[in-house]
């Protein structure tokens, strides 16, 4: 992939994308930004723009009326760009498995460079994966 050879350079800004979702992983990525978490003294920003991101977050089910959304928002990143999937719904759908309206593999939409799971995963997993992204770029 790509991002393999990005050079970490910069602060980590950061694009969240939310499928269809329960919410509640996305309340777990505001919560990276409440006082208690601070992931910007870690140099991680959430931008308001795909156009300026290093890292896209996916939240929710890839249903198929937001996969083509999802895709479109994908290429006009910039690249190389991480995509990273947080929760159990982006890859398994979850409680949602059944729905006749979601997508059976959401890399045939976008690659998926890493995984966070949970229902809704913790911050400190959200943190563990920057983390180790990170130190991907760093290597």
């Amino acid at each position: 992939m790509g991002w393999k050879n990005k050079q970490l350079s910069k602060s980590l800004w950061v694009f969240h994308v939310s499928g269809s979702p329960c919410n509640n992983c996305d309340i777990e990525i505001l919560d990276l930004l409440t006082p208690k978490y601070d992931v910007e003294r870690l140099g991680i920003k959430l931008v308001g723009s795909v156009r300026h991101a290093d890292v896209m977050l996916v939240t929710g089910v890839i249903n198929r009326k937001i996969a083509p959304k999802i895709k479109k928002l994908y290429s006009q990143a910039p690249k190389p760009i991480f995509v990273v999937s947080i929760g159990t719904c982006t890859p398994s759908a979850s409680v949602f498995k059944q729905s006749y309206n979601r997508v059976d593999n959401p890399e045939d939409v976008i690659p998926i460079d890493m995984y966070v799971p949970g229902c809704p995963p913790k911050p400190e997993a959200m943190i563990e994966a920057v983390a180790k992204l990170i130190g991907v770029l760093n290597e």
